[in-house]
């Protein structure tokens, strides 16, 4: 197929894409607590709202809690949070910093689309690096580039891709990072020379300087292609390689030194650390991540996959026919593929502090062009390409289609909280008290909700007296009631009715359980 034709194929693609995206954006109600640290690590000059010394036990109107969340007027040349929030928290600074941009054309103003936005955008090249490293693996197959443009969308439009794009983090763009080094990785297998290094170079460090673990990626990379290095003698190359990674690490720790205390010293670090030393642990981790990647990445069709490729393989051994003939090219590239692929997933998951997607979803992508690469192959050594290829798009078609008849959500989507935001920001919109002990201080899973009240409190560890409790609300209008949140390690049943008796108020109504609290309405 001519390239013009393709280009307006891929260009179709994104667009219907992006209009997905969109779609999807305008589902998502709330944001998770690491969401909030986004918008605060890049613009506030703290790590946590929490941290200031007027928080706790002070009312506060909602623009005090905008601000953790917006670049203000006066902040608009202050870039300097982006770097020292990052210094005293967990993570390298370079999507921080691709955020904080991204904020300053909305000053004054908290908005989700800030952040999908950026998401969007990475996505658009997302599917172009990926239909270029399809081009690489099905360039033998006929129409391939057109395979290649259809296979690249899908990927872009699984559960797993819509999760990365809504949620507002930087895995979408350490996603993209991976996707580059593996394409640069394919292109220096055709051809080496110092300008793939020099590329492979920048993007290791921006990828080193987005998400840590990038580095179990990189790293098994590196390993597969110094293995090729070394068992062909051929070690000027490998010096090259090494030297080119080297660089890359050493101009990263020139930037942002505090990775080795991330790395080693950081909670995190020390977190990972113990979770590999328990065997048990591990084991536990890897189930529940091989199912989010067969819910989100697959639509719940990676088993039904797998069961087909077993079943062809059996019925082709028995029949005793060959698998299927690949060039050593193209095996060399599926190595690159699935080598860095796998490692990356499984330590992800072993050193990962919970099972959810977000820590796996930069090789989703990678992992669910494999597995359809090879589904594809082995049918096409049992019936004709032409009915293949039906299956294929009737495949595709019901891994797009299943999500909407049965209503899976991507992660972290949120649709149930769009009641109650709506709620508190109209009907509800009363003095809201939130009770608070510091055990279980997960603040900033709710700040959303209080950038949409009028005035709010936040009581940090209260006895819970009459006198307290009164003491709180003195000189506030009650006359039609109160909202009250009440963290999840207290005892809300017990704690209700002594907050209810001591504003003089009579009904209680439960209004819905959140990530952390629960939320009362008494009036």
């Amino acid at each position: 197929m001519k390239k013009s034709k393709i280009a307006i194929i891929l260009i179709l693609f994104l667009i219907i894409q992006t209009i997905i995206f969109i779609y999807v954006g305008t589902k998502k109600y709330y944001i998770h607590m690491d969401e909030a640290y986004s918008y605060g690590l890049a613009n506030y000059d703290k790590i946590d709202i929490q941290d200031n010394e007027d928080f706790f036990d002070n009312w506060h109107d909602k623009e005090y809690y905008k601000d953790y969340l917006s670049v203000q007027e006066d902040e608009v040349n202050n870039y300097a949070p982006v770097y020292e929030n990052q210094k005293n928290d967990v993570h390298p600074p370079l999507y921080y910093l691709i955020l904080r941009i991204a904020m300053g054309f909305n000053i004054d103003h908290f908005s989700k689309w800030i952040g999908i936005t950026v998401n969007i955008v990475i996505y658009a090249f997302i599917t172009i690096v990926m239909y270029l490293i399809l081009t690489k693996l099905l360039k033998n197959e006929k129409n391939f580039n057109l395979k290649a443009a259809v296979l690249a969308f899908m990927s872009s439009v699984t559960l797993a891709s819509l999760s990365n794009v809504i949620y507002i983090r930087m895995y979408a763009l350490s996603t993209l990072i991976v996707l580059i080094t593996t394409l640069l990785h394919i292109k220096l297998l055709e051809k080496e020379n110092v300008k793939l290094l020099i590329g492979i170079g920048i993007t290791a460090l921006a990828g080193i300087l987005t998400h840590y673990y990038y580095l179990f990626f990189l790293g098994s990379i590196y390993l597969v292609f110094m293995f090729k290095y070394i068992k062909e003698k051929r070690i000027k190359w490998a010096i090259y390689y090494t030297l080119t990674m080297l660089l890359a690490g050493i101009t990263s720790l020139i930037i942002f030194p505090y990775s080795i205390n991330h790395i080693f010293f950081g909670y995190r670090g020390q977190s990972v650390m113990t979770k590999v030393e328990n065997v048990w642990e591990i084991v536990k981790s890897i189930f529940p991540q091989v199912h989010n990647l067969n819910y989100y990445g697959f639509s719940n069709f990676l088993y039904i996959i797998i069961a087909a490729i077993v079943i062809i393989l059996i019925y082709n051994k028995i029949r005793k026919k060959p698998i299927f003939k690949i060039s050593k090219e193209t095996k060399d590239i599926i190595k690159i593929i699935i080598i860095p692929s796998v490692i990356f997933f499984t330590i992800a998951t072993i050193t990962s502090p919970w099972n959810v997607l977000r820590y796996i979803v930069p090789v989703c992508s990678l992992i669910f062009i494999i597995v359809i690469y090879y589904l594809y192959k082995l049918l096409q050594t049992i019936t004709k390409e032409n009915i293949v290829n039906i299956i294929m798009c009737i495949l595709f078609a019901v891994m797009i289609i299943t999500p909407f008849v049965f209503k899976w959500e991507p992660e972290l989507l949120y649709t149930n909280r769009k009641q109650i935001v709506q709620k508190l920001q109209s009907e509800l919109n009363l003095p809201t008290i939130y009770f608070m002990d510091t055990e279980k201080s997960r603040f900033l899973d709710d700040i959303l909700l209080f950038t949409l009240i009028d005035e709010s409190y936040v009581a940090k560890n209260i006895d819970y007296t009459k006198q307290n409790i009164q003491d709180i609300v003195n000189k506030k209008d009650i006359s039609k009631g109160v909202i009250i949140f009440i963290n999840d390690v207290q005892n809300a049943d017990k704690i209700i009715p002594i907050i209810k008796d001591a504003l003089g108020l009579k009904n209680i109504n439960f209004l819905q359980q959140l990530t952390s609290c629960d939320i009362y309405y008494i009036n």
